[in-house]
């Protein structure tokens, strides 16, 4: 069948030619969405009941510019013109609604006794009130909603905040979706709400693509405004979606960058090692179009990469290099072992020899990669079908691609002298034979020494951490982060007793509840600004001289208000009926030695030590979803570990056919997936949602190496003894297995570079999971192999 196959090896390269082409022009749909939404699983409790909060509450999408003097005070003549220059600049925008600045906003104290529904708000701005230096410093000093908001507390810098308007199909659809969503708190959806949603979704998707590509597009506009006034103050742009954008960009950049150099340290490590232009033609167009049809399926079903998922085509260059390396090794000892074989017979010889231990590798791979298929939260599992379809594209292609192109070329004839490597490989394999014993207890002590360094992980999660600490991306971050309140929104809803009194809109003690919880939770570090109705308390305080105002004054003066004033202060803290009262929150992500779960935890002891009952109050916003999911991550990868493991052996046991060999195979595996999980214990890295699926990696790496190196052990031991195995075993496929870690270790090294944190450790761990499990590979393995099984095995899979 093979021979058939390939005596059209020309057209089996039209072919590939042709679907290359496709694919890489569906590829440009392709998209990288590394927005913070996309961390966040739909369908689950926290997050419907996040957006129930959402909806009721209708908090308003915004940015933040802060702008720092290079010289004078903040309310300086020229500064002020600036920040009223920015502001207007700004204004222009299409989907601006409106811009808060310390020269627009109502300054309600100066209003007196004309304070009515009927004023107009404007006329008490700076813009039209003029007010001196001074008076405009003591008036938003200590400013009970514009401090740590328009100026932060030093009055070193201003806050221009940028509001933006909503989409109103966006939000109709986001509506129903919800509504049915919220069914999903009561039990299964039927079979028709599920149509509904799929439906709903494929709706609001070119929506949502549509305004990402919109805001990014506005970033890019406020970045070209504020530069025109870099020479007078340092500027710097925050907010969650300015997040996103920071993310897609540097992502991009380092797959183009490190993308680029990775592949050439590969090229160059090929030649090095092959000596053989034609080895590092056919790696390179394997490896490509592998990555072109890949990205080019994943364009046509929509699927997106993500924070979590960006790593992906350095991880099918792994697998895809892993393959063509293995069957370049194999070619070239049937070249060295068979001289007057043609270059067909070498090929097909090739292809018999590696074609079912390739298969095995592939699908044991994805029964890795299948553990993140069994989360609940929807980007990883969105990770593991791409890593999947990746695996299944990468395992059928080269296949196809590597023999149909080396019979374009003649046939390659070794010698001996050639071989590199050999020396190490043979006192690796000497010693796999007479210290096998000491092969295992080291083992053993490696393993006992990663699981202590396992209870050691912690879960955590920082988005301005992301960023190495001395680029400008952290720099405008953090400034934001700490001086204009925090970056990670929490909601703090409190629902309190009905009121006997229809006619009180805002009782006193559920003001000073309010207030109570407000003030503890501004007791912890991280806390950033906090605003609910006791804000507006406190300025109606300030309105009526300093005295304080009774229930029914309080409910005098929310009537006798501006209704935009009124929105403004309100609409987003309070509603009726029943009244709810929110207490808007920011923390701040770049507190040093932050405990994300700590401090919830803490929140929730120090509300119901206020003796407010559990089911009148409710934390939601992005900071619990993140740490929620984080919780739910790590608790499922713990659990589905033992499962995949559970998974592996039986796919061994079906491979090899004897429950010996699959215990014995699973054990490398076992241990290159605990040890790098012990060594981020040890180090101090957190679990996070980039170095949550580095287990599964692990595993895709360690499986690969295990499926072929016991095949041919298997394959000696037929006609071998079980020294002579090992030996035969490490002077074939050893040299793939030293060849493939050995580049893709230099290659992932070039990721230190990178100023994306995330990436670094990618990088690093990447690299050490394949030397963890080459280590196992060359020498627990074949300890293991030639001390208990030293008989062929009747059956094995071959």
């Amino acid at each position: 069948m093979l021979e058939t196959l390939f005596s059209r090896h020309k057209l089996i390269l039209l072919v590939f030619f042709v679907l290359v082409g496709v694919f890489a022009w569906h590829s440009r749909s392709f998209e990288i969405n590394a927005s913070a939404d996309t961390l966040i699983s739909e369908d689950n409790r926290d997050f419907i009941e996040s957006q129930k909060i959402n909806q009721k509450f209708s908090p308003e999408e915004f940015l933040i510019i802060a702008y720092k003097p290079k010289q004078g005070r903040i309310f300086s003549a020229q500064n002020l013109h600036n920040i009223s220059s920015i502001s207007k600049e700004v204004g222009s925008l299409p989907r601006v609604e409106a811009v808060r600045s310390v020269m627009n906003v109502p300054l309600l104290s100066k209003a007196g006794k004309a304070l009515s529904a009927e004023i107009d708000p404007a006329e008490f701005s700076q813009e039209r009130l003029k007010l001196s230096e001074h008076e405009l410093a003591a008036l938003f000093k200590d400013h009970p909603i514009y401090d740590g908001l328009l100026v932060n507390h030093e009055q070193t810098a201003s806050g221009i905040q940028i509001l933006f308007k909503p989409n109103p199909k966006l939000q109709k659809l986001d509506a129903e979706i919800l509504a049915i969503q919220t069914k999903r708190l009561k039990g299964p959806l039927g079979d028709a709400d599920k149509a509904a949603l799929k439906s709903l979704k494929s709706k609001r998707e070119p929506l949502e693509s549509s305004l990402r590509e919109t805001r990014n597009q506005e970033i890019e506009q406020l970045r070209g405004i504020i530069k025109k006034y870099s020479g007078d103050a340092e500027l710097y742009l925050g907010g969650m979606h300015v997040l996103g954008y920071q993310l897609i960009n540097i992502i991009q950049h380092d797959l183009k960058v490190f993308g680029s150099a990775i592949a050439l340290v590969i090229c160059l490590l090929i030649y090095a090692i092959f000596r053989r232009f034609t080895w590092l033609l056919i790696t390179v167009l394997c490896c490509a179009s592998n990555l072109f049809i890949t990205v080019g399926a994943f364009g046509l079903l929509g699927l997106k990469a993500t924070v979590i998922s960006s790593n992906f085509i350095s991880l099918q260059l792994i697998l895809s290099l892993a393959i063509v390396i293995h069957l370049i090794v194999q070619y070239r000892e049937e070249a060295e072992n068979n001289p007057k074989f043609s270059q067909k017979e070498l090929v097909l010889k090739t292809l018999r020899e590696k074609i079912a231990p390739c298969f095995f590798a592939g699908f044991t791979t994805s029964l890795g990669f299948a553990s993140l298929l069994l989360s609940d939260i929807e980007p990883v599992s969105t990770f593991g079908l791409m890593m999947i379809l990746a695996m299944a594209v990468t395992i059928l292609c080269t296949l196809l691609l590597f023999p149909a192109l080396l019979l374009l070329f003649p046939r390659e004839h070794i010698n001996k002298s050639s071989r590199r490597l050999s020396s190490p490989l043979q006192k690796l394999q000497k010693l796999c034979v007479k210290r096998a014993a000491l092969m295992i207890a080291l083992s053993l002590m490696v393993f006992g020494v990663s699981v202590a360094g396992t209870l050691r992980l912690d879960v955590e999660n920082s988005f301005i951490n992301y960023f190495s600490s001395d680029t400008d991306v952290y720099k405008e971050l953090s400034f934001i982060d700490k001086e204009f309140g925090g970056s990670t929104p929490l909601d703090i809803v409190y629902t309190p007793p009905a009121s006997p009194d229809k006619n009180l809109l805002l009782r006193a003690r559920d003001i000073q509840m309010v207030q109570g919880i407000q003030k503890a939770i501004g007791e912890f570090d991280a806390m950033g600004t906090t605003l609910s109705v006791v804000d507006f308390t406190k300025l109606a305080k300030q309105l009526n001289n300093n005295k304080p105002l009774t229930e029914y004054e309080l409910t005098a003066i929310y009537w006798t208000l501006d209704k935009n004033i009124r929105e403004d202060l309100l609409s987003s803290y309070f509603i009726e009926p029943p009244a709810q009262l929110r207490i808007s929150a920011r923390i701040k992500d770049s507190t040093k030695d932050l405990d994300r779960g700590a401090l919830l935890d803490e929140m929730h002891s120090k509300i119901q030590g206020l003796g407010v009952a559990p089911e009148n109050y409710q934390l939601s916003g992005l900071f619990v979803l993140y740490q929620s999911m984080l919780d739910q991550l790590f608790t499922s990868q713990i659990l589905t570990l033992g499962a995949v493991f559970i998974a592996l052996t039986i796919a061994f046991l079906v491979i090899f056919r004897s429950l010996r060999i699959a215990l014995i195979a699973i054990v490398p595996n076992i241990i290159s997936a605990i040890a790098v999980l012990g060594v981020m214990g040890w180090a101090a890295i957190p679990l996070d949602f980039m170095t949550m699926t580095i287990a599964a990696i692990a595993m895709g790496i360690a499986v690969d190496d295990t499926i072929h190196y016991t095949h041919r052990y298997l394959h000696e031991l037929a006609t071998h003894s079980p020294e002579e195995a090992v030996a035969r075993s490490h002077h074939s496929v050893g040299y793939a297995l030293i060849y493939t870690s050995l580049i893709i270790a230099f290659g992932f090294a070039l990721l230190a570079f990178s100023d994306f944190v995330p990436g670094i450790l990618f990088g690093l761990l990447t690299g050490l999971a394949i030397t963890i499990a080459l280590v196992a590979d060359l020498t627990l393995l074949p300890a293991l192999l030639q001390k208990f099984v030293r008989g062929a095995e009747k059956g094995v899979a071959s």
